[in-house]
């Protein structure tokens, strides 16, 4: 898939969605009627109190869960619409995520951890290697890629996360509050990374935190509340 936008020039598009999960007889709806656009090339945060839909939001988007009703439409493909397996090749092919708490295997090093997403495609072993060495470069980390994630210090690992995320060349790059397990040190070289991801690389950037100092990095900050959009603030 390229990288075509929607018919309104949107690379993400999310059309009236609603989340509603099932907890026994009770139904929890979490997302309510939420569109948003996202054009391509765009640093946007996402905002909102605990449990106002900000991951859920980020999952429809990465392809991790569907849609009660609505669509999400990515690059011109409608993902709700996929099985299961075309939504696991879609993922692999045109999404980064960055998680919180890293989620590195802690028996591998830094280079065999970013190697992870590329073992799904077809390239052979001396492609991925290359691969992976300039992902680490783009970080900061070509010389700490024998390293094992306990040697790393946090923002060093969340380094070898976005690494893996971006070895790729994902179409999206999916942060949920990368900088939330960071002192505000590290998490100022995360976002000066995420920031040079969008604006020398052209990558497009959803980010979900609850840090207003974080969220002040995008060029776009949208708030949700109670499952839906309530405001967006742009620089």
């Amino acid at each position: 898939m390229s990288e075509n936008k929607t018919s309104d020039g949107a690379l993400v598009r999310v059309d009236r969605v609603e989340k509603v999960f099932h907890r026994g007889a009770e139904d929890i709806h979490v997302l309510a009627d939420l569109s948003l656009q996202v054009p391509t090339g765009e640093f946007v945060a996402l905002m909102g109190p605990s449990g106002s839909g900000k991951s859920t939001l980020l999952n429809l988007i990465g392809g991790l869960d569907r849609p009660t009703n609505g669509t999400v439409t990515v690059g011109g493909q409608s993902i709700d619409r996929l099985s299961d397996r075309e939504l696991a090749h879609w993922r692999a092919r045109h999404v980064g995520f960055v998680f919180q708490l890293y989620n590195l295997m802690p028996v591998l090093n830094a280079e065999r951890n970013v190697e992870l997403p590329l073992l799904l495609t077809h390239l052979s072993k001396a492609e991925r290697a290359q691969h992976v060495q300039t992902a680490l470069a783009v970080v900061g980390l070509s010389h700490r890629a024998k390293h094992y994630p306990r040697t790393l210090s946090g923002g060093e690992q969340q380094r070898v996360g976005i690494a893996r995320a971006i070895v790729t060349d994902p179409t999206l790059l999916l942060c949920d509050e990368p900088t939330g397990d960071l002192d505000r040190k590290a998490g100022d070289e995360i976002l000066d990374l995420l920031q040079a991801l969008n604006r020398e690389h052209n990558k497009t950037i959803i980010m979900v935190t609850h840090d207003p100092h974080a969220s002040a990095r995008a060029a776009r900050t949208v708030h949700l509340d109670k499952g839906q959009l309530r405001a967006e603030t742009e620089k």
